[in-house]
């Protein structure tokens, strides 16, 4: 039997070969990607042992028994729905090349999901029942601009077709995201698979604790670090807002009452003031044409769903060869980041000098903890085995599936 310690070591190669093997998948393909299978002996090494590659900040530790000891396991479904993460990333493909949002709004959701409770797909789900005075998750104030609930559904669809009620909206989810992030030009990352979905949803937890795009560094470290994340993956993390766009609700607050206090916040430029207020305005006036019925725009947009990014818009000046390189954490060094927990990170010692870290290559760095970072993400809190449910319909129980199922028969 091969030691747990050799085992970790076999399971940083995989990740490591993983993401190098990113690093040369240009934008837009998923083609490229390892095709692991069960006969892989580095999958079969995999064991519940402690990868660890160590560093100043301690980058990189954490338990890669979340894998093993909470029942997830690579390529789950290799017998009961062979072609589940086929048909997951034809499916993103497809709608990637319709709609370039998508890869950001499903790690958004993605991450909305796994902050609360773990990954287990209680975001999606409307367990009220139609009782109106039942808050749901995703009506919680932070979940409200969530996009993509569209995305898994369709996704789900296909799935249900081929293999009906075996793949969890959970899996989906976590899949969908990874294979969205590959097509937005970032890492590869190994999937571990076997999640079940909540039964219930949380408003309350969600309502309290999504980190806010106006808290201090302070309050982002300690939501983060709630969930086991310490300060050089929470800095990582939130390099994923190196794609997509922050919607104008989030900023304005900033430009115009920032804390209450009626005026901008003082620490932003005057000339970067004057150009996110522009921004912003010249939004309000722009229409967004219909979608298809899977695509992530929507018919009549709101002005304040339009927003700005750090890769198109404010980044003009700064080289970058794809949406997951250094422009993100170049604009915080510039004291450019949108949002003001953005910019907080340049605010705190350590945090401030792993800015300047990410921004000084040529962005393997980044990539390579943002992909273990995710790699954590989509581990937490899991539920396996008997636990939760596999859903049929991804926004509703399994009981209501099945009783509108009977009700049609």
């Amino acid at each position: 039997m091969v030691s747990s310690a050799m085992s970790g070591w076999f399971f940083a190669l995989i990740v490591m070969f993983s993401v190098a093997v990113s690093f040369r998948n240009p934008r837009g393909q998923l083609e490229t990607v390892p095709n692991f299978s069960d006969q892989d002996p580095l999958i079969s090494l995999v064991s519940s042992s402690t990868v660890s590659l160590a560093s100043s900040d301690g980058a990189r530790d954490f338990d890669s028994g979340n894998t093993t000891s909470f029942g997830l396991v690579y390529d789950f479904y290799g017998d009961t729905c062979p072609e589940a993460e086929i048909i997951v990333r034809s499916t993103m493909a497809l709608l990637y090349s319709q709609h370039k949002n998508v890869s950001a709004g499903l790690l958004r959701l993605f991450f909305h999901d796994c902050f609360i409770r773990g990954c287990d797909a209680s975001v999606l789900l409307d367990d009220s029942f139609g009782n109106k005075s039942h808050s749901i998750e995703r009506e919680a104030i932070p979940n409200q601009t969530l996009k993509g609930f569209e995305v898994i559904e369709c996704i789900k669809e296909e799935l249900e077709r081929v293999c009906p009620g075996v793949v969890s909206c959970a899996d989906i989810l976590s899949l969908a995201t990874r294979d969205g992030i590959v097509l937005a030009g970032g890492p590869f990352y190994p999937i571990f698979t076997g999640r079940r979905d909540s039964i219930q949803s949380y408003h309350d937890e969600a309502l309290a604790e999504i980190p806010r795009p106006d808290d201090n560094i302070t309050q982002t470290l300690h939501l983060f670090s709630l969930r086991g994340f310490n300060e050089r993956e929470t800095v990582s993390l939130l390099g994923g807002h190196n794609i997509g766009k922050i919607s104008c609700q989030f900023i304005e607050r900033r430009l115009t009452n920032f804390k209450g206090t009626g005026q901008p916040d003082p620490t932003i430029a005057p000339d970067f003031l004057k150009e996110m207020r522009r921004h912003c305005q010249e939004n309000e006036s722009t229409s967004s044409p219909a979608g298809s019925p899977a695509s992530m725009p929507s018919q009549g947009k709101k002005a304040s769903e339009f927003g700005v990014s750090y890769f198109e818009e404010l980044s003009s000046s700064i080289s970058s060869g794809s949406g997951f390189d250094t422009h993100y954490y170049q604009s915080l060094l510039r004291g450019r980041g949108l949002l003001f927990a953005d910019q907080q990170l340049t605010a705190n010692p350590k945090t401030a000098r792993l800015v300047r870290a990410y921004a000084s290559d040529d962005g393997t760095t980044f990539r390579m903890d943002f992909a273990w970072a995710m790699l954590k993400m989509s581990n937490l809190n899991v539920l396996t085995g008997t636990q939760g449910e596999v859903r049929l319909n991804c926004s509703l129980p399994l009981a209501q599936s099945l009783g509108s199922m009977s009700h049609q028969r």
